[in-house]
């Protein structure tokens, strides 16, 4: 009996064990976007994170579809060590216009190829930061469906889109978000300037008036010392002669 309760105790630890085991282990990682701010019309620059989730092969490629939906006239790379980024462009539907300038095509696609001896190890991660702009300003949202090739042949798909209420796909497309612009609001230097100008004017306007008063009032009390000091002149004469 002992044997058997002791039997029955060390089952219930093993698979309270594996269960804590496998609440330990982390979600799945997923390739991804990251921006600190995207804001509608404007420009950003952002990072695809890609993590390598093969315990066996290692990242070699990395492709990235920009959205042809919401073509962006200024799409940049930043160089990565050990990597060549390759842009591919497509011609619009709808030419953009860009500072006074018609775009026919926009970049659609960029693969980061690795050279040799580069890699991306299981148990790492590699950004790729690239610059995109002017954003659109009908969307709160960009999607970039993205594959990841490893160096035994096995491609991963991040193509999934999410769709609000339905649980997160197996293999999401990065996804930016984008938040409303800003309301262009006046210069607080500009208020600043303003008000020290009309202050400046006030001033200036007023002092002609105040030096106006002052004048007349020094006018009017020398007049009065003269009118006194000569009527004690007069007094000083008439005391001179009476005693003469």
């Amino acid at each position: 009996m002992r044997s058997l309760s002791a039997r029955r105790s060390l089952g219930a630890l093993a698979l309270a064990g594996a269960a804590l085991l496998a609440s330990a282990v982390p979600a799945a990682a997923h390739v991804t976007v990251q921006s600190g701010n995207a804001q509608q019309g404007g420009y950003t620059a952002v990072a695809f994170r890609v993590p390598n989730e093969s315990d066996t092969a290692s990242t070699v490629k990395v492709e990235v579809n920009l959205p042809a939906d919401h073509p962006m006239a200024s799409v940049r790379t930043q160089p990565v060590p050990g990597w060549t980024a390759v842009m591919e462009k497509s011609k619009l539907d709808k030419p953009l216009d860009s500072h006074g300038q018609q775009i026919t095509e926009a970049v659609t696609k960029i693969t980061w190829t690795a050279n040799d001896g580069t890699k991306i190890a299981p148990g790492q991660y590699q950004d790729f930061s690239v610059s995109l702009g002017a954003l659109p300003t009908d969307t709160d949202k960009l999607t970039f469906k993205a594959l990841q090739t490893y160096d035994n042949g096995d491609v991963v798909r991040w193509i999934e889109e999410a769709k609000d209420g339905q649980p997160e796909p197996a293999k999401p497309a990065p996804t930016l978000k984008l938040t409303k612009a800003a309301a262009a609001a006046p210069s607080a230097a500009a208020d600043q300037h303003s008000t020290d100008s009309t202050g400046k004017q006030e001033s200036a306007a007023a002092a002609p008036k105040g030096s106006d008063s002052t004048a007349r009032t020094l006018g009017v009390v020398g007049i009065v010392v003269g009118v006194v000091g000569a009527a004690l002149g007069v007094a000083g004469l008439r005391r001179r002669s009476g005693q003469s």
